[in-house]
């Protein structure tokens, strides 16, 4: 009877006609550039991180085959070469504790920069705590990659690991220490299966589907050799609840329910070791069979700060409940060691393996700690053995993992093995070439308070909340943004706000002095052309941000109350719909290249409050009148609404103004409690008005639908 049962501890059980192990990202990077060139209708790279300057190239280091080596511009000639190929890059967006790791523009690397083919966008619909930890690759359905390595930057060695190697440095040419992760690849109905997550992933985070193309009989890239032929794939997922979203926790059920395999060997790869029910099985597991022997292999270190002292806490209470055991001669924990002319160094372990004797094999992106059993998304991708030559294959993968650490040949390992029996035994004896498998060294645990409070934030099991609560409060989600979004548009807020200071602190602000206007409108004031003129100048000072406030003043303060109300109402319409109208023809590419296909997002939330949405960000202004218009037009909010909106958000000021029509320069110089009262009482107006026509505009619609 298959492990596998859907719905518990798997997504989905899809076969695949090929499967094949990708040690190291070197062997990656080279079979993922391979099947990238036979892509001919859709990609998808979905992923913690993507760089856009990683050199995609294989063992050799460097690309033979006449495209560029880095990923955008190989991205960009595949697509020019192409131009019915579609490329969707959807990356976390990430938090500011991780911006010092990340690409620093990747929307303007990623997006501004390719071809519109080629479509970035930054995932965020996630509830707040949570990260998106998937690393998939899939290519026209055909073909698809899932496993614990990021197409970025400090990842890229080969499975040789020299302690120095002139290919191993980041962007800014700083040499970085040895890498271990894992990769899967797969086809056949695996690949369209992993494809359909990628598509849900992708509309989750952008409100937009992309089809389902032309199925392709074959897109394995060349010179791969597959492992394994028409396995059983089991997809386990994680997936925090979100919204209307229900939550997944396949992945930790297939930890759990996986140990029950066990006989011989548990072989482990992982960056995190914290998850205490895992390894609480595993002792159980362990105890029930007395010839069942379990490695660990994980970093010699944690590298940030917060890791430190969280992750390697985790892992200090992890392994203390085998050491204080009965099996405790029976487990290891190793980290890969390399020694070189006196000097040492260690192999960055991120790799997600577990290998259950030689009938279950698992590779993916979820690390044995509570964020991925709950909190982050994750996808692993795991296959039992059917018949004698996938069993091979399987004990031939975990005999090349230890190889890869410890400087021999898989058929060492195997050889090793056979005379000593032991998993133990044969992963602490064998070394090579300065490489070998040493025990990890955790020191004491901090004291417990301080690593439990660090823990509960930095490793939780499900997502802080936050959102969840405010929602169940006042009945709405409340987004957060993350920095990297202020960043990508710095340059651009910096213009607006050096045109808006430019009007107050420059020789400018004299033409923003009231009693100098008003002598210039008192001159036309009696014409004919007195109305027209108004508008024109209204318009045009939208298009210089020029202050509305000043100019709603002074067309109040020379034509009296009523001319006054009717001349800036239409004014400031006028601006209103000249500027909506150029961001709605010249600014939506602009800003979807800014912000990306999550604009779509943006959209539909607004379009169901749009009234309501203008009008109070018209009453209270969080940017300059004239960047409210470009950006309604450019985010599609409807006509309709935006004209509605504005009207409402700019009543409360017009009236205020007008109706005090000459003695508007002493209100503005010193209003009295009247002034204020009056203020309020419209303030309060405008609430019940907008609210009300939101309600009937939302209900006509409704029933129109």
């Amino acid at each position: 009877m298959s492990i596998f049962q859907p719905d518990k501890n798997v997504w989905r059980v899809e076969k695949a006609r090929r499967a094949k192990v990708l040690i190291d990202a070197a062997p990656y990077f080279g079979a993922l550039r391979e099947a990238l060139k036979k892509a001919r209708d859709t990609v998808f790279i979905i992923g913690w991180d993507i760089d856009s300057r990683v050199p995609l190239v294989g063992p050799e280091g460097k690309a033979e085959d006449g495209y560029p080596e880095h990923l955008c511009d190989f991205l960009c000639a595949l697509t020019k070469e192409r131009p019915g190929l579609q490329i969707n890059l959807l990356l976390w967006d990430f938090s500011v504790l991780y911006s010092t790791e990340r690409e620093m523009f990747p929307a303007f690397n990623l997006g501004w920069k390719s071809p519109p083919c080629v479509q970035l966008c930054l995932d965020d619909a996630l509830p707040l705590g949570s990260a998106h930890h998937q690393k998939l690759v899939v290519i026209d359905d055909c073909v698809a990659f899932s496993g614990g390595l990021d197409i970025t930057q400090r990842r890229w060695d080969t499975c040789e690991h020299d302690f120095t190697h002139p290919r191993r440095v980041d962007s800014a040419g700083k040499p970085y220490r040895p890498f271990h992760d894992v990769q899967m690849l797969v086809d056949g109905p695996a690949a369209r299966a992993i494809g359909a997550i990628a598509r849900q992933r992708w509309s989750r985070a952008t409100s937009e589907s992309v089809k389902q193309g032309r199925p392709r009989e074959d897109c394995w890239p060349d010179g791969i050799e597959p492992d394994f032929q028409n396995p059983e794939i089991g997809i386990a997922l994680t997936q925090p609840r979100y919204d209307a979203i229900e939550e997944q926790r396949e992945v930790e059920a297939l930890f759990l329910d996986s140990v029950a395999l066990a006989n011989r060997t548990i072989y482990i790869e992982n960056q995190f070791l914290t998850r205490l029910n895992v390894a609480e099985r595993i002792l159980q597991r362990m105890r029930e069979k007395p010839d069942l022997e379990t490695v660990f292999v994980a970093p010699h270190t944690h590298e940030s700060w917060i890791e430190a002292r969280t992750m390697r806490s985790g892992r200090i209470a992890f392994r203390a409940l085998f050491e204080a055991s009965d099996v405790k001669d029976r487990v290891r924990f190793l980290f890969p060691n390399i020694e070189c002319d006196g000097e040492t160094t260690d192999t960055m372990v991120h790799a997600k393996v577990m290998i259950v004797d030689d009938v279950f094999l698992r590779i993916g992106s979820a690390n044995l700690n509570s964020r991925s059993m709950g909190t982050d998304t994750e996808c692993d991708l795991a296959l039992e053995a059917s018949d004698d030559a996938a069993r091979a294959a399987i004990a031939r993968i975990r005999n090349t993992l230890i190889a890869d650490h410890c400087g021999v040949t898989a058929e060492d390992v195997a050889a090793k093995f056979e005379q000593t029996d032991s998993l133990v035994a044969t992963a602490e004896a064998l070394s090579g070439r300065g490489h070998s498998l040493r025990p990890i060294e955790d020191g004491e645990a901090d004291p417990e308070e301080i690593s439990a409070a660090i823990l509960a934030v930095a490793d939780p099991e499900k997502p802080v909340g936050v959102e969840e609560f405010v929602r169940h409060m006042i009945g709405t989600r409340v987004p957060y943004r993350q920095i990297s979004h202020g960043i990508q548009v710095a340059l651009g807020a910096f213009l607006v706000l050096a045109l808006v200071l430019a009007w107050r602190y420059t020789p400018l602000a004299d033409l923003t002095n009231p009693q100098v206007l008003r002598a210039a409108a008192v001159s036309v004031s009696d014409s004919m052309w007195a109305p027209a003129v108004v508008v024109a100048v209204f318009v045009a000072g939208g298009f210089v941000l020029f202050p509305l406030t000043i100019l709603i003043a002074v067309t109040a303060g020379t034509f009296g109350p009523w001319l006054g109300l009717l001349y800036a109402a239409a004014g400031a319409l006028a601006s209103s719909l000249t500027t909506y109208v150029l961001g709605a023809r010249l600014g939506k590419p602009a800003l979807r290249n800014l912000i990306g296909p999550r604009l779509n997002r943006v959209t539909r939330r607004v379009k169901n409050k749009g009234v309501l949405a203008v009008a109070a960000v018209r009453l209270v202004p969080v940017a300059p009148f004239t960047v409210v218009n470009l950006v309604a037009g450019a985010s599609g909010i409807r006509l309709m609404d935006f004209m509605i909106g504005t009207a409402l958000g700019l009543l409360p000021g017009l009236i205020v103004l007008s109706s005090l029509g000459n003695q508007i320069f002493r209100v503005l110089s010193d209003p009295s409690w009247t002034d204020i009262g009056l203020f309020v009482g419209l303030i309060v107006f405008w609430i019940l008005l907008s609210f009300g026509l939101q309600v009937a505009v939302s209900r006509f619609r409704g029933a129109r639908a």
